[in-house]
């Protein structure tokens, strides 16, 4: 329990955006100056804007050209250089999906691909900008990585590990403010997913803010006596099998929750895994094959059944298909 906040179950457990860590982490990773950073004309709303005042040498701002912004990083790259590039989600990997399979996994380059204001959380601003598909875009690219941390504090941890590794990496954040699941000490490593709850009979799969729904439904399910295993995975590719089977050998049913669409997302990869090695009982929340919709973040997660209450019902018809309870 030590990697957890003390005050997660807490009404006034304490929220920011996940974004914000990565502009943290972004400038402590600064220090070294391989590190240079591109941005889409969104500096501040993607928090580069830190990295910019430290490092304004090291910093490209590109306009609204998300195809250049990840050309040019590929170029900087191949040069010896790593590059962090950010936009909205929506714009990059969706508009410049091309460029990223073409010159950066391609060519095996060392890009960071940042994308904020993923998921319906981002609210009002409507389908267009809730991009939802990215997790599917990026799983399916050869050389690419994919890390969608929980709360601002593992976005840190999170952009300063991947800042050491030498390959490409895609990173979702949100935009709202998330409670902070983790503590300042919580060990991350890529491609390492964490067991934040012991149970015995579901296990939960969640990345992003969803795991904190994923801890609270938890926390509801024992008072009625079903102990639930919840897992945070923030690596989706390369998935941490072996610590999904272990937990599901143990719990015979899975479930998995994330803020996109479940299709080729978080619990597409994990049902291509059980599907080869284990097949068992499983239900996929998430993004059901629609758009999101403009409204406030809380009342989108209630509408799309992404809230602890609707993991908590979930998880209870999933253990009646197994027979256990």
């Amino acid at each position: 329990m030590s990697s957890l906040n003390p005050k997660l179950y807490d009404s006034d457990v304490e929220q920011e955006p996940i974004r914000a860590g990565f502009g943290r982490g972004l400038k402590e990773a600064g220090a070294d100056e391989k590190i240079v950073a591109l941005c889409a004309d969104l500096t501040e709303s993607t928090q580069m804007h830190h990295f910019a005042e430290a490092y304004p040498e090291r910093f490209f701002q590109v306009g609204i050209a998300e195809q250049n912004l990840v050309t040019t990083a590929a170029g900087m790259s191949l040069m010896g250089r790593v590059p962090f590039v950010s936009s909205y989600a929506a714009f990059s990997p969706g508009r410049n999906w091309e460029q990223i399979r073409t010159t950066i996994c391609l060519n095996e380059t060392n890009v960071k691909i940042v994308g904020s204001h993923a998921g319906v959380s981002v609210g009002p601003d409507g389908a267009t900008h809730q991009m939802l598909e990215d997790i599917a875009l990026m799983r399916v690219l050869p050389n690419m990585t994919v890390v969608v941390p929980c709360d601002s504090l593992e976005a840190e941890r999170a952009t300063k590990a991947i800042a050491d590794t030498p390959d490409t990496t895609y990173l979702r954040l949100a935009r709202e403010k998330s409670p902070i699941v983790t503590t300042a000490d919580t060990p991350f490593r890529v491609g390492q997913a964490q067991v934040l709850r012991e149970g015995a009979d579901v296990t939960i799969v969640a990345c992003g803010p969803m795991v904190y729904q994923a801890m609270i439904a938890a926390k509801e399910l024992s008072k009625t006596k079903i102990e639930a295993e919840v897992i945070n995975c923030a690596t989706i590719k390369p998935l941490d099998q072996a610590t999904i089977l272990a937990s599901v050998k143990k719990t015979g049913a899975v479930l998995t929750s994330e803020e996109a669409q479940v299709a080729g997302g978080l619990g597409g990869t994990v049902a291509e895994l059980l599907a080869d090695e284990l097949p068992t009982p499983m239900t996929r929340m998430g993004m059901q094959d629609h758009f999101g919709e403009s409204g406030d973040p809380t009342e989108l997660l209630e509408h799309f059944k992404l809230t602890a209450p609707h993991i908590a019902k979930a998880a209870k018809e999933l253990i009646k298909r197994k027979g256990s309870k």
